[in-house]
């Protein structure tokens, strides 16, 4: 058996579930904040001799960048969901600060959705840790919750100082959806997975990327080429497609040339779409079906990519420093990247055997 860490509900953790309970999820998009509950972190101010003090700095939620009266001080939740044909249509993912889109074996695609604006009341169907994962949230010291996995990929998670919660080890908030089959069933209550962060968990998250302060001042708007389309090939399997709605100022997500929507019928979409070439390798695990486990490489490692916002594109290097550092993205010119404030997908497109086309 892997060492857990034990899971404790702090008193903040506490206030956090009353908080939760009055922040279901709405029909409004990722950037319109639920109520803020209880527990929040103002704006800093200065003094002003000539009248009460002033914000010095907008107050933006770290993942997103969009402007709030307060933030919540409660940490990040990441989710590992399933996007096998089988899986589809998702529950969840349309409140997801930040999405990475990861290929596993067989060549399908999963993503690691990352919450803290925008708490749904549930994302469904949850499935298993991959051993690309521990790189993509060690950086929130947060929370992942996933349905189970191979315990190397587990203890990895755990070595670099994430919280898990597991659905195999019969942590609070997971359950079964009667209406679709196993394993692709598996539901997270996400109200219940904030309610058990325990004390040690950085809250709020820190930012995991550069943000403009309004949309459309960001480094792709300012400086990037029109870009209406981008066609994302990760593998045989998997084809991703970004359209850019100029009404909503949005990228929609297509499967192929099926339109991507949640089960309650929204599409999904990204104000930002970042497109990185990454190290693919197969480690020496497998599945169960005898199939090797691939491995995006992160840590330690950087590249190429392209930003896509506000219906334009430019060039970016991205790098991480280790597990626990977040990317840095700058211009080919060296400058530090804005993204345009709003929820980001990522996608992590293996290099030599994938690739995108924007048009």
């Amino acid at each position: 058996m892997t060492t857990r860490w034990t899971t404790a509900v702090a008193t903040t953790g506490a206030a956090l579930v009353v908080a939760l309970g009055l922040s279901g999820c709405g029909p409004g998009t990722p950037e319109e904040p639920l109520p803020t509950p209880t527990a929040t972190v103002d704006a800093p101010v200065r003094g002003d001799r000539k009248g009460p003090p002033k914000p010095d700095v907008p107050v933006v939620w770290p993942l997103t960048g969009v402007e709030t009266e307060k933030v919540a001080r409660r940490p990040a939740v990441s989710v590992k969901i399933e996007n096998a044909a089988a899986a589809r249509p998702q529950v969840g993912l349309v409140e997801a600060d930040i999405v990475w889109e990861e290929v596993v074996e067989g060549g399908i695609s999963r993503f690691v959705a990352t919450y803290h604006s925008n708490i749904p009341d549930i994302v469904e169907p949850v499935r298993s840790v991959r051993p690309m994962d521990p790189a993509i949230v060690a950086p929130l010291d947060g929370i992942l919750a996933f349905s189970g996995g191979q315990g190397p990929f587990i203890a990895a998670v755990e070595r670099y100082g994430t919280q898990t919660l597991i659905n195999d080890d019969g942590d609070p908030g997971f359950s079964r959806d009667p209406g679709r089959v196993a394993p692709h069933n598996v539901i997270g209550s996400m109200p219940t997975f904030f309610a058990q962060a325990d004390g040690r968990r950085t809250s709020p998250p820190p930012a995991q990327f550069q943000y403009a302060r309004k949309v459309g001042q960001g480094t792709a708007p300012r400086s990037g080429k029109p870009v209406r389309e981008v066609d994302v090939r990760l593998s045989p399997a998997q084809r991703t497609v970004w359209t850019w709605d100029p009404e909503n100022k949005r990228y929609l997500r297509s499967e192929g040339s099926a339109a991507s929507v949640a089960a309650d019928g929204r599409r999904h979409s990204a104000r930002n779409v970042l497109v990185l070439f990454t190290h693919v390798f197969n480690t020496k695990w497998v599945d169960p079906s005898g199939a090797p486990v691939p491995e995006h490489k992160l840590a330690g490692r950087g590249g190429s990519g392209t930003l896509y916002s506000s219906g334009r594109g430019v060039p970016v290097r991205w790098s991480k420093k280790d597990h626990n550092s977040p990317i840095v993205l700058k211009t080919n010119s060296g400058r530090e990247v804005e993204l345009d404030p709003g929820n980001t997908w990522i996608e992590l497109v293996p290099a030599g055997s994938g690739d995108w086309s924007p048009r």
